[in-house]
């Protein structure tokens, strides 16, 4: 059977190249005829702007091979009506902003494949740079194939994603006014907050109602705890006596309305998000076990309650659509299997592999390699809403008597600081998301137990090597 033949975008990233290979690969690609091959003979590329869009064809497919259209919807069906008239296939869009968002979508209505790419990846133009080279520079690069596109979510999860976002955003403002009540207080001299766990609870909130309606009286104010706070009514009675200052009065009532106001978004939010997760489809795994003997119960980690969905059986509908059940794994709750979801949707297949799927999250270290010795490596900044939450979740696995929490802890040892430690627990995490979504392997955890006898076993076996290799032989010290 013959092999297939490599692409140039193949052999580049299968063979690094130093800095006088890409001068001259740049070199090359200034030409007119670089004596590369054409990977995509029907390639367009698409510069994307705020008011206008610079569009490059081939100089045989028209007379104006450089074209402006405006942001328009009528302007962009226009421009993908030329790109179709001249035998355009496929374009390269830089994912500049969210700009490129319309024109992706009208494009793709006139069947014209459009490639997204990172702008980091097509920022290497040599010389001076204008609208009209920068698209003629980007058709180049897909035309002969040193561009591979960015991650694309599929359509039915977009209203997923888009939704969960928009909840998160809520998240964010319902926890800065609350830090802004408990400022408030604290100004006055009221120190709820030493008393009482959560001054958003109902307890919490109870108390505050209660003084932006005038009450004054610390004991009845007291009162209004609930019967599982810890602190006493006479600490919290004592904690309740300030100044009562108007100004300060003013900004908790502002501080309180913004936070109810964002907490009926998050419940919109949530109903929404309902109703788009019941009409996606039901995802069908083989799930194999492993072996009954092998398995060791395992205390699970108490979850925080949190900003919580309230979905009911919103754990059993994530069960449905990827297949699997994400939360069997220790550290990772329903909102982080909701996120994984949200962000990368059930289709593993644009990741060729798990090493793959963790560069991609940002989990893995950047290194520069110059004849084969590692120069420095440097910590990517990689904006990804599913690697920190596997941070998050990594960061749950401190006490946790399980295999992954002895994993963790393990790590914590070995690794020089807490957050290498956090970003390599992540990322073994990552690794059995994709393992789960892709094989179908359901997760068992084994116990702590069974992580230290492996790593006791895995330490022997490399002291009698070591001691082997220098002529001696290791024995077993018995009682007498």
């Amino acid at each position: 059977m013959a092999t297939r033949k490599r692409t140039t975008f193949e052999r580049i990233n299968l063979e690094r190249m130093n800095r006088r290979q890409r001068r001259e690969l740049g070199q090359r690609l200034e030409k007119s005829n670089p004596g590369l091959e054409i990977v995509h003979p029907h390639a367009a590329g698409i510069d994307v702007g705020n008011q206008s869009h610079f569009v490059a064809v081939p100089g045989d497919r028209d007379s104006r091979p450089v074209r402006e259209f405006g942001c328009w919807t009528s302007d962009l069906v226009k421009m993908a009506q030329w790109l179709k008239g001249c035998g355009i296939q496929t374009v390269l869009v830089q994912a500049t902003g969210v700009y490129w968002i319309a024109l992706k979508d009208v494009v793709e209505q006139h069947g014209i494949e459009v490639v997204v790419a990172n702008a980091h990846h097509t920022m290497n133009l040599p010389g001076r740079k204008s609208d009209v080279q920068e698209c003629q520079w980007l058709m180049k690069l897909h035309t002969y194939g040193l561009v591979r596109g960015s991650f694309q979510l599929a359509g039915d999860m977009q209203g997923v994603r888009a939704v969960w976002r928009l909840r998160c955003r809520h998240v964010e403002e319902a926890a800065r006014a609350v830090q802004h009540m408990q400022k408030a207080l604290t100004q006055m001299n009221v120190q709820l907050a030493n008393v009482l766990s959560d001054i958003s609870g109902k307890s919490g909130q109870a108390i505050i109602g209660a003084i932006l309606t005038g009450e004054r009286d610390a004991g009845q104010l007291a009162e209004l705890c609930d019967r599982r706070v810890l602190a006493s009514r006479a600490e919290v009675a004592e904690s309740l006596r300030g100044n009562w200052r108007d100004e300060m009065l003013f900004e908790l009532d502002q501080a309180r309305e913004s936070y109810q106001f964002a907490q009926q978004q998050i419940q919109s939010c949530d109903r929404k998000l309902e109703s788009y997760l019941k009409v996606l489809p039901a995802r069908q795994l083989e799930i194999t076990l492993p072996l009954p003997s092998t398995v060791i119960k395992a205390s699970k980690v108490p979850r925080k309650r949190g900003f919580n969905p309230d979905i009911p059986g919103l754990r059993d509908e994530l069960v449905r659509i990827c297949g699997v059940d994400l939360t069997t794994i220790d550290g990772i709750s329903v909102i982080t299997a909701q996120t994984i979801l949200a962000e990368i949707g059930t289709d593993m297949s644009r990741f060729p592999s798990e090493k793959a799927f963790a560069s991609w999250l940002g989990l893995t270290p950047s290194r520069d390699i110059s004849g084969g010795k590692v120069l420095r490596v440097v910590r990517r900044k990689v904006p990804s809403p599913t690697g920190q939450a596997l941070r998050m979740a990594a960061t749950a696995l401190k006490c946790s008597n399980s295999y992954l929490g002895a994993r963790y802890r393990h790590l914590q040892k070995q690794l020089p600081s807490k957050a290498s430690a956090v970003k390599a627990m992540a990322r073994y995490l990552g690794i059995l998301v994709y393992r789960l979504l892709t094989k179908g392997q359901a997760w068992v955890d084994q116990g702590a137990a069974r992580f230290e006898q492996k790593r006791k076993a895995l330490n022997l076996a490399s002291l009698q090597s070591r001691a082997l290799a220098s002529g001696y032989r290791l024995v077993p010290v018995t009682s007498a």
